[in-house]
């Protein structure tokens, strides 16, 4: 399919400004918050703040909840952004989006970020939340019982690897995972869509390998599960996954295979595919035309998977 033609627009209009491969880390992290200035943030029942323990010290989390009644599903989000740049106030759209959406309480995490904290700094911390969430989430409404692990893009990878983590190091239970366009392979696999769609299409794969190169202390650890989860020798016993892919993304193919290799393994993984779409495109409704029904499907997922009214 063609490219939405207002995606084409705005990949149009960027294509003046300098890439982020060739900026500095500090440059590209001044631009994070203009980048979503557009972005949709619905009211929301509640939001809060809150600082829990991480394995370096505090770590910041945002709360937010449907309404203030006890017992709803909680899906904790990791946030995109190559494992470098973003934030929880970046995603503070798509986290509204999926809260009001689900009606589930979501838990935004700011993971420590490359390059000041490489590999395995961020999964650390993903990790730990998911431990202290699991543990607190009465003191904030939640059910435990009821707990999705969630990320786009490089958060998509924190959610995938989380999963992994906790099925091999022991707790909590998580009931489903949901991953948007995720990071789940070094781009040393060589995919045919780092070729296909590695430039033009918004995320370029030298941006991708830039992005690699901070996060990584080599780029021998792309090979480590815990990096890339499509080079995991034992993907069973998994959470169900719903994994979203976009057409006009270097990180099609990786996604696909992850789908794959999930259901190859016995895990029941639903794969939703975008044909007219770039990476990045989710959290863009009232702008991108499927942007709103790619969260209403998501969400609809998360919530018979999380036995949701």
């Amino acid at each position: 399919m063609p490219l939405d033609p207002v995606i084409r627009a705005m990949l149009d209009k960027a294509a003046a400004l300098p890439p982020m491969h060739a900026q500095t880390v500090e440059a590209v992290r001044g631009g994070d918050l203009a980048r979503y200035a557009l972005v949709q943030r619905p009211e929301v029942g509640h939001v809060e703040d809150r600082t829990v323990p991480g394995p370096r010290g505090d770590m910041k989390i945002r709360i937010y909840r449907p309404d203030l009644r006890d017992g709803r599903p909680v899906v904790l989000y990791f946030h995109g952004g190559g494992f470098v740049i973003c934030s929880i106030d970046t995603h503070d759209g798509i986290c509204r989006q999926i809260c009001r959406r689900a009606q589930a309480i979501v838990v935004s995490v700011d993971y420590a970020l490359a390059p000041e904290h490489k590999f395995p700094a961020g999964t650390d911390d993903c990790l730990a939340a998911a431990r202290w969430v699991a543990e607190h989430a009465a003191e904030f409404g939640g059910d435990p019982t009821r707990l999705a692990l969630a990320g786009d893009s490089s958060g998509g990878n924190m959610a995938a690897v989380t999963a992994i983590r906790i099925r091999d190091e022991g707790g909590p239970d998580v009931a489903a995972q949901l991953l948007i366009y995720p990071v789940t392979d070094h781009y040393s696999a060589g995919s045919a869509s780092y070729v296909e769609r590695g430039t033009g299409c918004g995320l370029t794969s030298e941006t991708m390998k830039w992005f690699w190169g901070h996060y990584l202390n080599d780029q021998s650890e792309g090979a480590h599960p815990y990096v890339s989860p499509n080079r995991s020798q034992n993907l069973k016993s998994l959470p169900p996954a719903y994994i979203v892919t976009a057409e006009y993304d270097p990180l099609r193919d990786e996604g696909e295979d992850y789908a794959r290799r999930l259901r190859d393994a016995g895990v029941d993984a639903t794969h939703i595919h975008y044909g007219d779409v770039h990476h990045g495109f989710m959290p863009w409704v009232g702008i991108i035309g499927r942007s709103e029904e790619a969260l209403d499907a998501a969400c609809g997922w998360l919530r018979d998977r999380l036995n949701i009214d």
